[in-house]
């Protein structure tokens, strides 16, 4: 797909269009509280953390056009990681009859807990590492731009499935590798002229090229993963990084540096605007998108035809 620009907030400026399963190693890259801390800490400035919803909206309205796609009425649906509410904007009741909102963060839930929804609301404090949902009992779970913070995607995947009613369906979005790899290359390049060394200041993500093993190890069926691309332009480094944080998208891995030194992050505003920067003087953000669809299998689920039982020689079609 090509890249996508979103029309941010600032007028001046054009725009251009893991969770642990139990019993799994506990391999930690992050911090968890403190990303529960993160995302308190945005909610709880309502006025600011909504100016900076465009993206999250943005994705979580692609995710329920994929949802849409699938010609079923869903009773109930479980978001996870539903932070303040992106997904329930973009869904209807020809879709559902009722959403289940689940997420780490109790301001974020409660954000717009007041504000109308066109579907039944339930709001829940659940961690995406351990879900507490009955083994088929889902026929329907959601998650946009929220399981990239997991430790253990497969573990989270392998819970999804689990919970999942036979022939029920995940629908997914998290952020790629390359997602702001300006910033990444700019506060490296920045570290290593200022300080002789980088630690890491941008999550690592996972590859587009991974997923579908992913979902297929969770012994998902019927995968389907795309790629998308959406660029938002700022006027500097710096209101990109302010931005981040009042989405509740700082860094919340568990080696990083609790704070960056100012020269170091001067020289990386400059870095990142002669490398990267646009001819109006703007500076463009790139945020890759995974979506990825799988379902639990059933008995009811097509299935491909066996190795050579075709009666139809595809070459003599294609000559034909």
């Amino acid at each position: 797909m090509f890249p996508t620009r979103l029309v941010h907030r600032y007028p001046l400026w054009r725009r251009h269009y893991a969770t642990a399963a139990h019993g799994a190693a506990n391999f930690q890259v992050f911090n968890r509280d403190v990303k529960r801390m993160q995302k308190d800490r945005a909610a709880s400035n309502v006025e600011t953390s909504r100016t900076v919803d465009y993206l999250k909206d943005e994705v979580a309205a692609r995710v329920a056009d994929r949802l849409m796609d699938i010609k079923r009425e869903f009773n109930t649906v479980v978001d996870l990681g539903s932070g303040c509410g992106h997904i329930v904007k973009h869904v209807n009741k020809d879709m559902m009859k009722k959403l289940i909102m689940c997420d780490i963060s109790e301001q974020a839930l409660r954000r717009d807990a007041d504000e109308y929804a066109p579907v039944e609301v339930e709001r829940r404090i659940v961690d995406e590492e351990h879900l507490p949902f009955e083994e088929n009992s889902l026929e329907a779970v959601v998650s946009s731009l929220s399981m990239h913070w997991v430790n253990d995607l497969p573990g989270a995947l392998i819970q999804v499935r689990k919970a999942l009613v036979p022939d029920g369906v995940f629908v997914g979005a998290l952020f790629g590798g390359d997602t702001l790899f300006e910033l990444r290359t700019s506060l490296q390049l920045a570290e290593l002229e200022r300080e002789s060394g980088v630690s890491p200041h941008v999550s690592p993500m996972t590859d587009s090229s991974d997923i579908a093993r992913l979902l297929s190890r969770a012994g998902l069926t019927l995968t389907t993963v795309d790629v998308d691309e959406i660029v938002v332009d700022y006027p500097s480094m710096f209101e990109l990084m302010e931005d981040l944080k009042a989405m509740g998208e700082n860094n919340a891995v568990l080696s990083r540096r609790p704070i960056i030194k100012r020269d170091t992050l001067m020289a990386a505003a400059s870095i990142y605007k002669e490398l990267h920067g646009n001819p109006d003087g703007t500076v463009p953000a790139t945020f890759q998108i995974i979506y990825m669809i799988g379902w639990k299998p059933s008995p009811t689920q097509p299935l491909p035809k066996k190795r050579g039982s075709a009666t139809t020689s595809l070459k003599d079609v294609l000559e034909n």
